[in-house]
């Protein structure tokens, strides 16, 4: 049996159409599950035609709650009437792609059925031990495997900050965009200044004050990010500060061309900088990305949200490695060899994983070897 479920019109368009039915229910069987229209928690994300006129959620239908994508229309069909329903445009775009992937769910219940049971290596174990093994597994997998990369396309406020995302773990790039659509990367400033994580308020002996709590008062702004966020960008580029930080800049070079000793590759960039200020919850940007379009990506860990709790196939084998050695290894009375077997099997897996999903194409690095020849002039 095939492992498609959808036809055509319901991957494609979103519409699964139903003729000649009677009664007052019918079951879609999308990829998607419908969600109904919940005040404060949720919108519907699907839509109900009857014989080509656009029916009212509560009022002409409703989603069971009883039974998983089921509708209950109010008017009972008759064989001559057509029930279109269409996913919304969000929805139909988020199911593109879908058989990539394999969800968690699945991933335990291929576990439970392949690894475990009589005359296996794992006679038993609770389901929940599996849950939070994959769960684990998935998170490890999201740093370094997994094509986890999320990314936002964002604009700096005047006050050069933007908040870091809820599901945010570590970034990955930040980029401004151009006017032709280029990104122009951000790199993060290093050594050049940094956000301190306390203000506390001293008095004229430098002793920190405390309130009547006991605890350290703390100014509301901090002196260090004023000074850095006022500052002038060219005095990151030598021209209007002696104690400049050796940044390139065009008209600089142009003026000492041929004669720019010592640079720091670290700081030879114009596109601005930016710092992670975990005191306020955001990131920070230099002064002359004020107003700029960027895009700021980042990983995940795979478990914030259920929609992103599936797994690459190429990793699922890998997957399955992971939690067996898991749960051999933290069981009392196990072989060490047995664990150190797993151990190198989920290792090989991992690194097969990782291969398959690098995505390497020849063409595309032969392309680039194309320019090994290129002669560099100056």
């Amino acid at each position: 049996m095939g492992l498609l479920t959808e036809t055509n019109a319901q991957y494609y368009s979103g519409q699964q159409i139903f003729n000649a039915i009677t009664g007052s229910n019918i079951t879609c069987t999308f990829n998607t599950d419908l969600v109904a229209t919940v005040a404060h928690v949720s919108n519907a994300n699907y839509s109900v035609t009857k014989n080509g006129v656009l029916l009212v959620e509560t009022t002409d239908y409703s989603l069971s709650t009883t039974v998983l994508n089921q509708i209950v229309l109010v008017a009972p069909l008759i064989p001559t009437d057509q029930v279109i329903v269409t996913l919304i445009q969000p929805a139909i775009e988020a199911n593109y792609g879908s058989y990539e992937y394999i969800s968690l769910t699945d991933v335990v219940n291929n576990f439970m059925v392949a690894y475990v049971g009589l005359d296996k290596l794992i006679p038993r174990v609770k389901r929940s031990d599996v849950i939070f093994h994959a769960k684990r597994g998935l998170q490890e997998f999201s740093y370094d495997t997994l094509k986890s990369i999320k990314s936002q396309e964002l604009t700096i406020p005047p006050n050069l900050s933007v908040l870091i995302p809820q599901d945010y773990v570590n970034y990955v790039r930040c980029s401004w965009i151009d006017d032709d659509g280029v990104q122009r990367i951000i790199f993060p400033v290093n050594n050049i200044t940094s956000s301190p994580t306390e203000l506390p308020i001293q008095d004229a002996q430098g002793v920190p004050t405390q309130d009547s709590f006991g605890q350290n008062t703390e100014a509301e702004q901090s002196i260090t990010e004023e000074r850095w966020d006022s500052d002038n960008p060219d005095n990151l580029t030598g021209q209007l500060d002696v104690n400049n930080t050796n940044v390139w800049d065009y008209a600089w070079w142009k003026l000492a061309y041929g004669r720019r000793y010592g640079l720091d590759p670290q700081y030879s960039q114009g596109n601005g900088w930016f710092q992670i200020n975990e005191r306020t919850g955001k990131f920070s940007f230099s002064s002359d990305l004020a107003n700029k379009l960027i895009v700021f990506e980042y990983i995940s860990d795979g478990l914030a949200y259920d929609m992103d709790s599936k797994v690459p196939k190429m990793a699922e084998d890998a997957l399955y490695a992971h939690i067996n050695h898991s749960i051999l290894s933290s069981r009392a009375n196990t072989q060490e060899y047995i664990v150190q077997r797993y151990k190198r099997e989920r290792s090989a897996k991992l690194r097969n994983a990782k291969i398959r999903l690098s995505n390497i194409k020849l063409d595309e690095i032969v392309q680039v070897f194309r320019g090994k020849s290129k002669w560099i002039k100056h």
